[in-house]
């Protein structure tokens, strides 16, 4: 079979036709932190994966506009506050634009990173690599701490533009 050599079409797609296909896919939820100073900041984002296990790696997609983007490229450093559905406010509050994301919302220090009480599980990671991908930037990290939540909610997803969970087929 003949592979296809040439370069697909760049931009023959819209971006409303490409976020409406991507609003398919369940993805989960997480905030991503860091701290500047002794200030803390955060964003929730839905594009983050495991990536290796040998050595234990995560992915994290951010905006290259992104404040907290330029505040990890300082200090190398980010906490993945992974969500459990009982925090889809914390979702909606870390995904807004402005600088009081933390003003009203309880954390504590780990790893000497902003982390959220109650999420679903905890990971720490420190940058290996800055990917430019378009108008995002990806992340490679390094995990150096990873814990899992005491209750073991169920996890918190974002599908067809809104907060959900993930609910198990019967056998």
């Amino acid at each position: 079979m003949p592979i296809n050599t040439q370069r697909p079409h760049t931009g023959s797609v819209s971006a409303q036709a490409f976020r409406n296909a991507m609003a398919t896919i369940a993805s989960p939820v997480s905030v991503v932190t860091a701290m500047d100073g002794q200030r803390p900041h955060g964003t929730t984002v839905s594009a983050f994966a495991s990536l290796s296990l040998t050595p234990p790696m995560v992915l994290v997609s951010l905006d290259n506009h992104s404040q907290l983007l330029a505040i990890i490229r300082r200090t190398g450093r980010l906490g993945l506050n992974i969500l459990g559905t009982h925090q889809t406010g914390l979702a909606a509050t870390f995904a807004r634009s402005d600088q009081g994301k933390f003003d009203d919302v309880m954390w504590s220090p780990s790893e000497n990173l902003p982390r959220l009480p109650d999420a679903a599980a905890w990971i720490a990671a420190e940058v290996d690599e800055y990917v430019t991908a378009g108008d995002h930037t990806v992340l490679l990290a390094h995990v150096y701490a990873a814990e899992t939540g005491e209750e073991g909610p169920q996890p918190l997803t974002y599908h067809q533009r809104s907060f959900g969970t993930h609910t198990p087929l019967a056998a």
